[in-house]
C-alpha cells in the first residue's frame, strides 16, 4: 500500500442472512482513496452505499475481503483496536447529526479529543466552530439550533482530531438548499485546508459531481 493511500478495500463482500436466506449486499469491491482526495459513493436506493461506508470505517466486518485503514489492517484488530484507528484517524458526518442533546455546540466538539485524554481543547474547538460561522452559537444546546447549524457542529467536531479520512453519509440529507450549499463548501473546504480525504455517500449527483471521483454501486458491486 503506498505510503498516501489512507484507505484500500480488497474484495470486499457482505452477505447478510434474511430469514434463513442468504442476502449479498455488497460482491467483491475493491477501491483505493489517496490523502487529500475527495469521492462520492452513488447509486441506487438499496445498491449498498452505507454498507460500504460502515465497512470502511471498521464499524461492521466483511464477510469477506479487507479494508485497510489509515495503514491498519482493519480485520486483524480487536473492536478496541479499530476504536483506537477510528479515533486517532476518522471523521463522521450523518444525515441525522448525531450531536449529543445535553451537551452545548462547543462541548459536542470537544467531545472527540476529550474521549482520547487531550487536554486544553477548548481553544481548537472554539476555533473550529468560528470556522463554520458558529461563534455566537457556542454555548447552545442542539435543541436550539437549527437544522443546518447543528449539521455546522457535527462537520466542526468530525474534522477537531485533524482525521486522515472523513466519512460523509447523506451529510445534506436533511438539510434544505441554502443550507445544504452552506454544508458542502464546509466539507470541501476543509477537505483543502487540513488535507484530509473525503469519502461522500449521496444520492445528488449535483455533489457527487463536485468529487474528484466517483464509485458507482449497482445492486451490491462496483459497476464504475
Amino acid at each position: 500500500m503506498g505510503a498516501d493511500i489512507v484507505l484500500q478495500a480488497d474484495k470486499l463482500s457482505k452477505t447478510y442472512s434474511s430469514g434463513g436466506t442468504p442476502l449479498t449486499v455488497l460482491n467483491g469491491v475493491s477501491f483505493q482513496i489517496r490523502a487529500r482526495e475527495s469521492c462520492a459513493i452513488v447509486g441506487p436506493s438499496g445498491s449498498g452505499k452505507s454498507t460500504l461506508l460502515a465497512l470502511c470505517a471498521g464499524l461492521d466486518q466483511p464477510s469477506s475481503g479487507s479494508v485497510t485503514l489509515a495503514g491498519e489492517r482493519l480485520e486483524a484488530l480487536t473492536e478496541d483496536e479499530r476504536a483506537s484507528v477510528r479515533s486517532r484517524s476518522v471523521g463522521f458526518v450523518f444525515q441525522n447529526f448525531q450531536l449529543i442533546p445535553s451537551l452545548t455546540a462547543l462541548e459536542n466538539v470537544m467531545m472527540p479529543m476529550e474521549l482520547r485524554g487531550e487536554k486544553r481543547v477548548e481553544k481548537p474547538a472554539a476555533e473550529l466552530l468560528d470556522r463554520v460561522g458558529l461563534s455566537a452559537r457556542m454555548d447552545h444546546y442542539p435543541a436550539q439550533l437549527s437544522g443546518g447549524e447543528q449539521q455546522r457542529v457535527a462537520i466542526a467536531r468530525a474534522f477537531i482530531n485533524r482525521p486522515q479520512i472523513l466519512f460523509a453519509d447523506e451529510p445534506t440529507g436533511n438539510l434544505d438548499l441554502e443550507n445544504s450549499g452552506r454544508v458542502v463548501e464546509l466539507l470541501f473546504g476543509l477537505n483543502s485546508d487540513l488535507g484530509t480525504a473525503l469519502v461522500l455517500v449521496t444520492h445528488e449527483l449535483d455533489l457527487a459531481g463536485r468529487t474528484g471521483r466517483m464509485l458507482r454501486l449497482r445492486g451490491g458491486v462496483l459497476v464504475s
